[in-house]
């Protein structure tokens, strides 16, 4: 906390995870300060806040209340945040022969939106679950921007990107634009 009782929230502008903690903020009216960090200087640093904030701020809510719903908002933001987005990030690629890192990205990306698509068939009202924004949208829109990064594809996954685009309408989702942070490099900003 600070002097003046805001939470800080240590971000990176391209962090998926800090994005997604951003989203949770915005949704909750959370007032806070943020403290850039680097992720690629000195190997990193992670921040993961999201269910402390449903615990400690529960409205809006960003776990349904019907445990059936819970799981499936819990399911989905494990696909994303366990599954498709750890093969992405910068620690693993820099594993893998500069030459075939893009290839190793979307291939990641492409087998976990395959599986995301078809849950997302069977969950999806106006969001990933339902018609109400959860923790598996604050997931969802991170990736796909991801995926758009690294040049993949969409078009075969018409579920995923029609809620990304409702979502990316939100003002929450806006304001936390990894190109509307205070440590974008200035040609990225908007």
């Amino acid at each position: 906390m600070t002097e003046s009782g805001k939470p800080i929230l240590y971000s990176y502008f391209r962090s998926s995870c800090s994005w997604r903690v951003r989203i949770a903020l915005a949704l909750k009216g959370i007032d806070y300060e943020t403290v850039p960090i680097n992720l690629i200087k000195d190997g990193g640093q992670q921040l993961a806040i999201i269910e402390y904030l449903e615990e400690t701020r529960p409205t809006p809510r960003l776990l349904p209340q019907d445990p059936k719903k819970r799981a499936s908002v819990r399911m989905i933001s494990d696909l994303i945040a366990g599954g498709i987005q750890p093969l992405q990030n910068l620690s693993v690629l820099k594993q893998v022969e500069e030459e075939f890192q893009l290839t190793w990205a979307q291939n990641a990306i492409i087998s976990g939106f395959n599986a995301l698509e078809q849950i997302l068939q069977s969950t999806a009202g106006t969001y990933c679950v339902g018609d109400e924004v959860t923790m598996a949208d604050l997931c969802l829109v991170p990736q796909v921007a991801n995926a758009e990064r690294f040049k993949v594809d969409c078009t075969p996954y018409p579920t995923i990107s029609s809620i990304n685009k409702r979502l990316l309408v939100l003002e929450a989702f806006q304001v936390t634009h990894p190109c509307r942070q205070p440590d974008t490099p200035t040609e990225l900003r908007a």
